[in-house]
């Protein structure tokens, strides 16, 4: 499974609307189930972001359709994170090809 962070801001359509938004998170949830993912976790946010989802999924692929059809809907803009686990991290770091310098 693929684990990925969703940044999102409320749209003006959202913020409108925004006593809706839990109604909407939980169909969000819904839907990215029904595309094999698994919701960690949703949280209102203060800063630059209004929300943050992270959750797992089969890959970036179905992720990026996700985030695309949050948009669509209209009531966020989305900024999506591919996160790697420490597992993952290590194995990345000790794959790194080594960098040789130029001999000027």
């Amino acid at each position: 499974m693929v684990i990925n962070i969703v940044l999102m801001k409320l749209t003006d359509k959202g913020i409108a609307d925004v006593r809706n938004s839990p109604k909407r998170i939980a169909e969000a949830a819904k839907l990215w189930e029904s595309m094999g993912g698994k919701t960690i976790g949703v949280y209102l946010t203060m800063g630059d972001f209004d929300l943050v989802a992270i959750g797992e999924g089969p890959d970036e692929e179905t992720a990026a359709r996700f985030a695309l059809a949050l948009s669509a809907a209209g009531t966020v803009r989305t900024t999506s994170l591919r996160a790697f686990d420490m597992e993952q991290a290590n194995q990345i770091i000790a794959a790194m090809p080594q960098v040789v310098a130029a001999v000027a």
